[in-house]
């Protein structure tokens, strides 16, 4: 009996022990910050995108771009256990340009100082939402002269363009006709901001050594034909501040983000 209590005492021993070993080894992110990137990838359906290449709509409709951009702001990030993170707001907004792409196609938007977590889906807004349209000028800090030099805002009217598509679409009975998507919110009066969640395929790991990449791709194609699709030739060749057809191209920019793939560098 008494050998059976000792036995019993150095099993409870070691398993103190270990549990011991596994909470010192548990990871502690307190106060650790990192960096991430999220990279989006601008394609057409399974193709990749190609300023000047001719891309063949659901109808018989096809167009081809020599301009494409579009404001992503309000980047926010949600870990596995709910807490949400939300990217400082005088840095929270950005042009991604197809004519910055990398040799991959890729535009790259760093996000810096990250506290570390993990990471199961990230959240943006496409646009500017109202309010930080409310704040005005001053309060649109250097993104105004940003978008200035980049053409995303109106120079006739108050508020930013949110996407800018520019080339030609050709159909049965008509040839490189003109096409000017300059979709976006005009003052208060009109609303087209529109917010994005996306989820990942496996957690986002931040930490102070690692800086993990988050692939999106963006599926043009969507802007036409996403949740509505559209004919070109019924005045969708010329988006601009239309009600009915800005709300049309804005709900279907929201269905052309995927997240691909995300690496834990």
């Amino acid at each position: 009996m008494k050998n059976l209590k000792i036995a019993l005492l150095l099993m409870l021993s070691i398993s103190i022990i270990s549990c011991s070993d596994d909470d010192d080894s548990s990871e502690n992110l307190s106060g650790q910050t990192g960096n991430l990137i999220i990279k989006f990838d601008n394609g057409y359906g399974d193709q990749d995108f190609i300023f000047g290449t001719e891309y063949q709509k659901s109808n018989d409709e096809s167009f081809k771009l020599e301009t494409l951009k579009y404001i992503v702001s309000n980047i926010s990030l949600e870990d596995e256990i709910g807490n949400v993170y939300e990217y400082p707001f005088n840095e929270n907004i950005f042009i991604v340009d197809e004519a910055n792409a990398n040799a991959a196609g890729e535009i790259w938007i760093m996000l810096e100082d990250i506290p570390a977590a993990n990471y199961t889906n990230v959240s943006f807004g496409v646009g500017v939402d109202q309010d930080r349209y409310a704040m005005g000028a001053e309060g649109q800090g250097e993104f105004l002269e940003t978008a200035d030099e980049a053409g995303m805002l109106w120079s006739w009217a108050t508020g930013f363009k949110f996407i800018r598509m520019d080339g030609s679409f050709s159909s049965s009975s008509i040839t490189n006709d003109d096409l000017n998507v300059h979709m976006g919110s005009v003052g208060t009066s009109l609303d087209n901001y529109r917010a994005v969640s996306l989820s990942f395929p496996n957690t986002v790991l931040v930490r102070t050594e690692t800086q993990p990449e988050i692939h999106i791709k963006s599926d043009i194609s969507k802007v036409f034909d996403g949740s509505t699709s559209v004919n070109l030739m019924d005045g969708y060749n010329q988006v601009h501040v239309d009600p009915e057809t800005t709300a049309v191209v804005a709900n279907n920019i929201m269905t052309m983000f995927e997240v691909h793939h995300v690496h834990n560098n």
